[in-house]
């Protein structure tokens, strides 16, 4: 492919050459045969023609020979020529020049054998002339391949290397030891790289023939090869000589010169490298440089020559290994100089050389740009966020006012990066410091990689790479990065780390780099106090998050590294400033001087961090959400005496460092828990104060930039925090025990009472950097204000006492398999208890200590359930004495006396007291021995009171309690005994535990205790009786004991006879109690001993129960009496709550009795004495009864039932009850019904259930009377049910409407089981029923303060009731005459009548409808009894008169306003439906001669009336004195308002087919006639009215038809006056008229021959008109 393209460039030539230059197109011609014959090309032809000046042939030849150059196909022997051809062709135009420099680098590399001395500063020659071509493609191209050259011809050097045995030397060059010999390659360079040196120089080449080079470019050429082939200049003296002859002296004096900014940025680029690879060779020269970097960066020197000397210090900070070097070679060598130590002194020069430009201030703050659109609200918001030091600026709009920042404190291409600049660029004025925070973190990040990995074994190193990574503290603030806490209890993981104590490097003599582990250790101790100089400058200037964040973690791996090499000064040194960033002197100052004044702090809140898993709780350590999460519209005055995320940043960083250095810390502990306990001091105090919100208006640019964020994610900063506290406690778990020893010993520290004196605060900026004045104070700083110390105090002990309780659970394992005095135990116990004793401290210090003290014991006994019996009983008895030693100090009689000490030791008792309760409820089934101890704890809250000899006092009790507040505590752990653990108590305890019980049952302090106390007597009573099958009581034991000798005999060893003493004193100290004032006591003692009287019932013979009857049952009634008396004698002054009392004290005793009696009514029937005993317990109950209180009647009335329903049982072969017995029963209930009067006052009145249970006595009392009834017992039963419905009041919270209540259910139940085969009693039943019936539908009272029932669903319950009965009896003639029915009737006549004007609606059926339903049953059985019976015609008249009322009742309805739920055609459809079986039922028998015509005229009224479809008006009607027909022919007005037919208006055809019917001829019985003539009149007067309506009102409509209602009415009524054949006596004859069936048509006459005029244009209407006429005419004869 190449001679192709060879041979086409060939013919070119020879095309180009044909006309002028034949010679060339001669030798052009034989090359192209030569090469077509495979031979070799005639360079010296094609050489020939570069030198011809033709561009076009140069250009040609050109090509040519690049193309040999690439085949190789050029002799060895035709370099030089094509060399002097290429140099002579560079003169041509820009495309040659451009193509030698391609063919150039081709050459050297194709011929780099053959290109040595001469020739190869030929071809460096070719490019030296084109370099200083003025065409800058060609000047750049050339410069380019220059220093390709020159790097190719080093590339030779290290390929010369390899094979340097196989090479001879050629010359020689001097060296620092003299001259060494070279070879070709290795002289060559020397040469070329010397004559650079002097081209740069401006001085004379020796060895290339240029004339010169720009010096930047010689510059660049050094650097080059410097950069590319640094390991030639190390290997090579003569290079090496070079180096300290020429280059170092010329940089050292161009430093030392002011030049151009483009030659220093190159000048100083080559120190970089020769500083970076070549400081070995160059020892002095580098001191000499490094202190001339050292001197240039004072600040009277140029800004942009100090920012290029930074740079070049942050690349050698970055290098570990050069740091290392350097200080190995000058700090740590006598009689040098310690340039390490000035380089990082000179850092400290710079942080403080401009304070007001960082923003240096009392506090770290963020950078500011003054903007004059929205400065001032900036100003306030970093004010109103704590942020002091910031300082204000008229800096124009945009111009960087303080701080550092990544917005205007870098560059974007750093100084040494700018070769293209001739003149500076732009450099900010905190560049420079931004270059410092760079080299900080350099110089850390590279000691922290060195030293980390070599702390741990190598089979660790991954996993402490990790831990490492997390100690770090990292740049974001997002909590992300940190999962939140929990805020349960602290939960213990075994570490992840098989050895927790770190290496010590140092220690590590064997180890490869341990000399370099020394140089770091020398590093560390040199220039710790300037690196803390400058760290501290910075951590109170103004820096963005990301320089923050990062000198933070500069500060924290330094520290690192000096923990790990155990340099305690440094490292405290560190730790100390650390902790003094993490919380600020001025704001600790500010905080504790504005604490509120404390309050005893419940155990959420006392501290912020008050646990190892909650820390800080962020909901009451800030009120408000972080900025962010409030959407940025306004700020929260947060003032000086907060923390921000930037002081809980460095709180985190030293929280990770004592995690990473625990097990190293020693007595350094003291200073990060010692912060800690700050910061928390600081948020409580910032917490607990009142701030006004400060709401600032911020624009939109403002808000998103970081100035706006230092309170932002403060919540997730907390959150950080808590977990690295959180994991800092965790770690100690892995400690030895001397060190965790450390851990605690640090945190009494922290507890102590002393304080020191305040330490004046150094001014920032003059910042020491001695190593004594940066050593920190170990002893915790308090502060000594006056006013502030109590509340500092307080909240730091409570601080200390939170981590003693966090990491005693951490390291409970620890604590329980170890020793006591060697794990801790001993040592935190007893501090823990002196703290809880202590008089001089506070209150909430010593709840907290007690608290702590509690949640230890009971987390260790929770770590003894695993142990084996042994180990773990001898934890247990160690754990209860730990709370027996709490509570000594706090009995002892020697302590001080105070209110405030008093109080506290109250609280402090009670805390024991939970704690005791809360390790029996974890462990108490698993206790083996101590069971003494937890009583001993319990009686500790009684005192043994002095009694004096005096016989008058009475009520003094031998005992009384240190505080009321104390008792349920203590109660709490003997009820837990008494539930769960009465089987595993030894018998020794259990005379303890009984006159424990009386001693809590008797006490004064808390009522509830005292009854549930009683309670346990039971249980106990229960428990003793269940253990033992021999258990029996005789009557020695219960006639001849005291409480002494019951107590021996209790003791004993005989379990049967031990146990019945023990219950015996039971029940006497429970019998004790029941004499006690309160009555609720009393009640529940009087409760108690009748079950405990109950559960032994079947063990008591006759007379053990007659005994127990007279000389405890009735006295007990007695004594109730007596005290009842008393109570309700108007002259005692007795409170309403003592009276309620007493009463509920006898439903308690009444109660407990019936239980007793009637559970055991058999036994107690078996005695001679029982007929006795129930007289006088019949007269208690009269007795009773007479103070007429509700519950007490209720309660009497409930006995009496409950006990004679166990009477006289039908299965039972004996009677219980002789008659006598039974008549005194029957006369306690039928006496007469005790009547209660409510109190006014009392609103809620409700007796339902006392009567229910009066009424409820009935059955049982029926059950024995009901052979002997008779109609007087039967009548008084009627009579008390009625009176006991009447005066029940409306049951709470229910209504009788649609549902009984259950005194009206009970009350017709005991009707139903009446008998009625007793004559007279019939009607009684119906009579009384009727009653009930009528109850809804009577008047109301007038509103009283009782609110009665409505009767409603009794009403229809007894309809039905009456409806059963009368149909039962309907053929009882009593029932007649006694007027039961009668009553019914008109009782049911009353919802029919009614109807829709009653006002209570139902949802089930209604009244009326029940009530019609009811009625037609009941005359349909009783009408054709009555027609046959020969009855008074009182009573017959009576019974028809409500017969017709119900009929009228059902055809009429008031339907105005009726609800919407009312259906008026269902209801029209049912009365309907019972109208018509009515009419059937009562007709003819209505028109009997017995039955008044009044009661036929009313029937035949309301049917006219309810006929009526269109209501006319009152005068159309006749008035009450005047006949029916008298104003029939009057005419009326006419009107054209039409009236609306009646919403019944079917109903209103059925009444009028009703009156058709009555008056129609049927079989002229006198029944017949009578019911027709009192039908008749109305009949005429009704068709009358429409007629009359029709003549008036039709001729004024004109062609309007007639309403469709009207006419369908007038058409119906002339059909049926057609068609109707009238009973002849219905109507009196007419004067000259002789009629027998169409009389009715005589008296409408003259209404139907007006009607004809009306009816003009309506021919049905007219034709019906018509035919009326006609039937007259045919009367007439026409």
């Amino acid at each position: 492919m190449t001679a192709q393209i060879l041979a086409s460039e060939i013919a070119n030539l020879i095309q180009e050459s044909k006309r002028k230059h034949s010679e060339l197109r001669n030798a052009a011609e034989r090359s192209l045969d030569e090469l077509k014959a495979l031979r070799s090309t005639s360079e010296a032809q094609i050489a020939a023609a570069c030198g011809t000046k033709n561009v076009k042939f140069t250009g040609i030849a050109v090509v040519c020979l690049q193309r040999l150059v690439v085949a190789r196909g050029l002799p060895r022997s035709k370099l030089r020529e094509v060399l002097e051809a290429l140099r002579e062709a560079t003169s041509a135009g820009l495309d040659v020049q451009l193509k030698i420099l391609q063919a150039l680098p081709s050459l050297l590399q194709n011929y780099a054998e053959d290109l040595k001395g001469e020739l190869l500063a030929a071809s460096l020659n070719i490019c030296t002339i084109l370099q200083a071509s003025k065409n800058g493609i060609v000047n750049n191209t050339a410069a380019a391949t220059l220093q390709q050259l020159v790097v190719s011809v080093f590339d030779k050097v290290l390929a010369e290397d390899k094979i340097a045995l196989e090479v001879p030397t050629v010359g020689e060059a001097p060296s620092g030891d003299g001259s060494v010999q070279l070879r070709a390659a290795a002289l060559d360079a020397y040469r070329v790289f010397n004559d650079i040196c002097l081209l740069t120089e401006s001085q004379k080449p020796k060895f290339l023939r240029s004339a010169g080079i720009p010096q930047t470019f010689g510059l660049e050429l050094i650097e080059s090869v410097l950069t590319n082939h640094a390991e030639i200049f190390l290997s090579h003296p003569e290079q090496a000589n070079i180096l300290r002859m020429r280059v170092m002296p010329f940089i050292i004096s161009s430093l030392s010169e002011k030049l151009n900014f483009a030659v220093t940025v190159r000048v100083v680029r080559i120190l970089y490298t020769l500083l970076r690879k070549h400081l070995s060779i160059l020892s002095s020269e580098g001191e000499m440089a490094l202190g001339l970097l050292t001197h240039m960066l004072d600040q009277d020197t140029a800004l942009w020559k100090r920012s290029l000397c930074m740079e070049v210090l942050r690349g050698i900070f970055a290098e570990a290994a050069l740091i290392r070097r350097i200080f190995a070679m000058y700090d740590a060598n006598e009689g040098r100089k310690s340039i390490l130590r000035d380089l990082v002194a000179a850092f400290v020069r710079i942080s403080t050389e401009k304070p007001s430009l960082i923003g240096l201030g009392a506090q770290s703050s963020i950078p500011v740009v003054n903007q004059s659109n929205n400065g001032g609200s900036d100003q306030a918001m970093l004010e109103a966020s704590g942020v002091p030091g910031i300082i204000s600026s008229s800096v124009s709009s945009g111009e960087p006012s303080a701080g550092i920042s990544t917005q205007w404190s870098t560059m974007r291409v750093p100084c040494i990066d700018q070769l293209d600049k001739s003149d500076p660029p732009p450099i900010p004025d905190s560049y420079i410091y931004s270059l410092t925070l760079a080299c900080i973190s350099g110089f850390s990040e590279g000691l922290a990689k060195f030293i980390l990995p070599l702390t741990v074994p190598d089979r660790l190193r991954r996993k402490v790479t990790r831990q490492s990574e997390t100690v770090d503290s990292k740049a974001s603030e997002s909590g992300a990065e940190t999962p939140e806490p929990t805020r349960a209890s602290i939960e213990r993981h075994p570490s992840f780390k098989k050895n927790p104590l770190p290496t010590n490097p140092l220690s590590l003599r064997d180890h490869p780099l341990f000399e370099e582990v020394k140089i770091c250790a020398g590093i560390v101790d040199e220039c710790w106090p300037a690196v803390l100089a400058t760290c501290s400058t910075f951590l109170y200037a103004a820096l963005d998050s990301e320089y923050y964040h990062g000198l933070v973690r500069s500060f924290q791996k330094f520290t690192h590294v000096a923990g790990l090499l155990r340099l305690a000064t440094p490292r405290d040194a560190f730790l100390t400033t650390l902790g003094k960033a993490a919380v600020p002197p001025n704001v600790l100052t500010a905080s504790t001087s504005q604490a509120p004044t404390p309050t005893t702090p419940t155990t959420e809140n006392s501290s912020m961090f008050s646990n190892a898993r909650g820390l800080l709780s962020v909901d009451n350590l800030v009120g408000h959400a972080s900025m962010n999460e409030r959407g940025r519209q306004g700020s929260f005055d947060v003032g000086t005496s907060s923390l921000n995320t930037r002081n809980l940043l460095c709180l985190r960083a030293l929280l990770n460092l004592g995690i990473a250095l625990g097990p190293t810390l020693d007595s350094a502990w003291v200073i990060i828990l010692g912060t800690l306990q700050q910061a928390d001091l600081v948020l409580f105090s910032s917490s607990k104060s009142t701030r006004t919100p400060a709401v600032t208006q911020k624009s939109e640019n403002q808000m998103t930039s970081d100035g706006s964020t230092l309170l932002a994610n403060f919540g997730t900063e907390i959150k950080a925090v808590e977990t690295a506290a959180s994991r800092l406690l965790e770690s100690t778990v892995d400690f030895p025990n001397p060190m965790f020893l450390e851990v605690v010993s640090a945190l009494c520290k922290l507890l102590g009472n002393e304080t020191v004196p305040k330490q004046p605060e150094t001014p920032v900026g003059s910042v020491p950097l001695s190593p004594d004045a940066r050593r920190p104070s170990y002893a915790h700083r308090r502060i000594t204000s006056i006013n502030a110390a109590p509340v500092t105090q307080n909240q730091e002990d409570l601080f200390a006492l939170a981590k003693l309780g966090d990491i005693a659970s951490i390291n409970i394992d620890r604590l329980m398999t170890s020793d006591p005095e060697s794990s801790g135990w001993t040592v935190l116990t007893s501090e823990l208890i002196t703290a809880a004793s202590s008089s001089h401290s506070a209150s909430s210090v010593r709840s907290r200590a007690a608290e702590i003290l509690v949640h230890l014991v009971l987390e260790s006994a929770s770590a003894t359930l695993q142990m084996p019996d042994g180990p773990r009983s001898v934890v247990q008895l160690r754990l209860l004495q730990a709370f027996s030693r709490a509570l000594e100090p706090l009995q002892s009689d020697d302590r001080e006396k105070s209110v405030a000490i008093h109080t506290t030791d109250i609280d402090v008792h009670k805390i024991i007291l939970e704690g005791l309760k809360s390790i029996l409820e974890q462990c108490g089934e698993t206790f083996i021995t101590g069971w003494e101890i937890p009583f001993e704890i319990i009686g500790s809250v009684f005192v043994e009171n002095n009694i004096p000899d005096d016989s008058s006092i009475k009520t003094t009790k031998s005992f009384s309690t240190r505080s009321a507040r104390l008792i349920r505590s203590s109660f709490s752990s003997l009820q837990l005994i008494c539930s769960d653990f009465l089987s595993s108590l030894p018998n020794s305890c259990f005379l303890i535990l009984v006159d424990t019980l009386y001693h809590f049952c008797t006490q004064d302090d808390d009522l509830n205790i005292s009854l549930t106390t009683v309670t346990f007597f039971w249980v106990l009573s229960d428990f003793i009786s269940g253990r033992t099958s021999s258990f029996s009581i005789s009557p020695e034991l219960i006639s001849g004991s005291n409480d002494q000798s019951l107590i021996e005999i209790a003791s004993g060893n005989d379990r049967g006879v031990s146990d019945a003493a023990l219950w015996m004193l039971l029940l006497l100290r429970l019998t004790t109690v029941t004499a006690d004032e309160r009555l609720e006591l009393r009640n529940s003692a009087i409760q108690t001993l009748l079950r405990i009287f109950d559960a032994y019932g079947d063990q008591l013979s006759p007379e053990a129960w007659s005994m127990c009857l007279q000389s405890v049952i009735f006295k007990l009634l007695s004594s109730i009496e007596n005290q009842l008396h008393v109570e309700h004698d108007s002259e005692m002054s007795v409170s309403g709550g003592d009276r309620i009392g007493w009463h509920e004290t006898t439903v308690v005793v009444l109660t407990g009795i019936t239980n007793l009696l009637a559970n055991y009514l058999d036994v107690l029937s078996k005695h001679s004495s029982f007929a006795q005993s129930w007289k006088t317990l019949l007269r208690h109950l009269t007795t009773l009864l007479d103070f007429k209180v509700l519950h007490i009647n209720t309660a009497v009335f409930k006995s009496l039932r409950q006990i004679l329903s166990k009477g006289n049982a039908k299965n039972s072969g004996s009677a219980n009850f002789d008659p006598s017995s039974i008549d005194l029963a029957w006369d306690l209930w039928s006496k007469s019904l005790p009547i209660v009067t409510s109190d006014r006052s009392n609103k809620r009145f409700d007796n339902q259930d006392y009567l229910l249970a009066y009424v409820s006595a009935l059955p049982e009392i029926y059950r024995l009377v009901e052979s002997d009834l008779d109609g007087d017992r039967v009548q008084r039963m009627l009579t008390l049910l009625r009176q006991a419905l009447q005066q029940a009041s409306s049951a709470g919270y229910t209504a009788d409407i649609e549902y009984l209540t259950p005194l009206q259910t009970q009350v017709l139940a005991s009707i139903k089981m009446i008998r009625t085969d007793i004559d007279g009693i019939p009607a009684a039943l119906i009579g009384q029923v009727a009653e009930f019936i009528a109850l809804a539908f009577e008047p109301r009272e007038p509103p009283s303060d009782v609110q009665r029932p409505t009767y409603v669903a009794l009403s229809k319950a007894s309809m039905t009731l009456s409806e059963n009965l009368i149909l039962a009896h309907s053929s009882n003639n009593h029932i007649y005459t006694s007027g039961a029915v009668s009553t019914t009737l008109t009782a049911l006549a009353k919802p029919i009548v009614l109807k829709y004007t009653f006002p209570i609606t139902t949802k089930s059926i209604s009244p009326w409808r029940q009530a019609t339903t009811s009625a037609l049953a009941i005359l349909k059985a009783i009408l054709p009894v009555i027609g046959k019976e020969e009855l008074e015609e009182s009573v017959t008249r009576s019974i028809w008169s409500s017969v017709v009322t119900i009929a009228n009742g059902i055809t009429t309805a008031d339907c105005q306003d009726i609800p919407e739920t009312i259906s008026v055609k269902d209801d029209q459809d049912f009365d309907i439906t019972s109208f018509l079986i009515l009419r059937e039922l009562i007709t003819p028998a209505l028109g009997c001669q017995g039955i008044a015509d009044k009661t036929r005229r009313s029937y035949t009224d309301s049917l006219f009336h309810m006929s009526l479809i269109h209501r006319p008006q009152a005068d159309e009607l006749p008035q009450v004195h005047q006949e029916l027909l008298a104003t029939l022919y009057q005419p009326r007005k006419g009107r054209t308002i039409d009236p609306m037919p009646s919403p019944r208006s079917k109903m209103s055809y059925i009444c009028f087919d009703e009156l058709v019917s009555l008056v129609s001829l049927h079989d002229s019985t006198e029944p017949r006639i009578k019911l027709a003539q009192a039908a008749a009149p109305y009949l005429i007067l009704r068709a009358g009215l429409t007629l009359r309506a029709y003549i008036a009102d039709q001729p004024l409509r004109g062609r309007m038809p007639q309403p469709l209602s009207q006419r369908r009415e007038l058409l119906y009524i002339l059909k049926a006056l057609v068609k109707l054949r009238c009973e002849p006596e219905a109507i009196p004859d007419t004067a000259g008229v002789d009629s027998e069936s169409k009389k009715h048509l005589h008296r409408l006459y003259p209404l139907l021959a007006k009607a004809v005029r009306a009816a003009a244009r309506d021919q049905e209407v007219l034709e019906w008109i018509g035919k009326a006429l006609d039937e007259v005419g045919m009367e007439f004869g026409l």
